[in-house]
């Protein structure tokens, strides 16, 4: 869900002015959105477990100022542990940030090469993947390949693949949803296809290289890729609603603090993270702020220019149709616009 798509059901509740018209419309999107704005981000943090998120995570770094630390709710529900802002979160594709900045150093070093195809890289796929000879590395990284999503498969999140190979398989000999270069899909496959070729590119796991060459150099020490590198005590709990259990045990990939994610998105958007002619590429090829969701994890890393200030959210609850994610993006909203108050005041 994007931030245009959850202004346009906002201004769709407002716009109506009939009780039958707004019935179709969340109430708690339209209350979320009218509610005087706090004072402060805690206070705005506090109010968002008032609608019904369990826990809340927040990092802000603003120019010239100390970075900021919040939290409300839970870490842990059950155990009835407070939120802590140094808890470990499950980033979902807020990680195709950091695999963009390694796509982009291993082509300035020439190892890898944006024009090739999935068949210069992966010919094993010949005839398994349409238009897989003409489908470049720079497509898949801008999500213009057209290869179908394996995430978006019947019923996967209730039994998400755990390998390379179980999750190619839901794609193989799939019709492509358009010709390469001629839409835009977000498609987790992209970037499932995109390790596969770094991997094989360095003979070793292509984290081993992002913490190389991205973490180390920023001492980020709290960014793993998955959860078994970490201790379970340290990641916050993860709900889904409809479903009762924690899903903090789930493995969906990269685990990190926010701020160690803030770190890392202010390095990328001030250009600190690239050697000379890199962020040229990075920036023909990938944005510079992303979200990420996974069931029981949202996330939202971004970079307000106006205020030369990095933005990182976590929010512990999911729901199946994405009211929660409109929810939070309106919470992101009044976030910024107490900062931007603090600032004038």
């Amino acid at each position: 869900m994007s931030k245009q798509q959850a202004k346009r059901i906002i201004r769709i509740a407002l716009a109506v002015g009939t009780v039958i018209s707004l019935a179709f419309v969340p109430w708690i999107l339209v209350k979320a959105w009218m509610l005087p704005l706090p004072n402060t981000i805690q206070e705005q943090l506090d109010e968002a477990i008032g609608h019904g998120f369990e826990g809340v995570t927040v990092y802000v770094d603003q120019s010239g100022q100390a970075p900021q630390y919040f939290a409300s709710g839970w870490h842990d529900r059950e155990a009835k542990i407070p939120a802590n802002p140094h808890s470990l979160f499950k980033i979902a594709s807020i990680s195709k940030l950091y695999d963009a900045v390694a796509i982009t150093k291993l082509v300035g070093d020439g190892r890898l090469s944006l024009d090739k195809t999935i068949l210069d890289y992966l010919p094993e796929l010949a005839g398994r993947i349409e238009n897989a000879d003409i489908i470049t590395l720079s497509l898949m990284v801008q999500h213009k390949s057209g290869i179908p999503n394996f995430t978006d498969a019947p019923d996967f999140w209730a039994a998400p693949t755990e390998t390379y190979e179980e999750s190619l398989a839901l794609i193989l000999d799939k019709a492509a949803n358009f010709d390469p270069g001629e839409d835009y899909e977000y498609c987790n496959t992209n970037y499932l296809l995109i390790n596969k070729i770094m991997d094989n590119e360095l003979c070793y796991d292509n984290f081993q290289f992002i913490q190389e060459e991205i973490l180390k150099p920023l001492n980020l020490n709290n960014t793993f890729s998955s959860l078994s590198e970490v201790n379970i005590e340290d990641v916050m709990s993860g709900y889904h609603l409809g479903y009762p259990y924690d899903l903090k045990t789930n493995d969906y990939g990269m685990h990190a603090t926010a701020e160690d994610v803030g770190t890392f998105l202010r390095a990328l958007n001030d250009g600190s993270l690239f050697e000379p002619g890199e962020q040229e590429i990075y920036t023909s090829i990938y944005e510079y702020e992303h979200s990420g969701w996974v069931p029981g994890y949202q996330s939202f890393a971004e970079y307000h220019k106006d205020l030369d200030a990095v933005v990182i959210a976590f929010y512990s609850t999911t729901d199946a149709k994405l009211y929660n994610w409109n929810l939070s993006e309106i919470i992101n909203n009044r976030i910024i616009k107490i900062l931007k108050r603090q600032k004038s005041s």
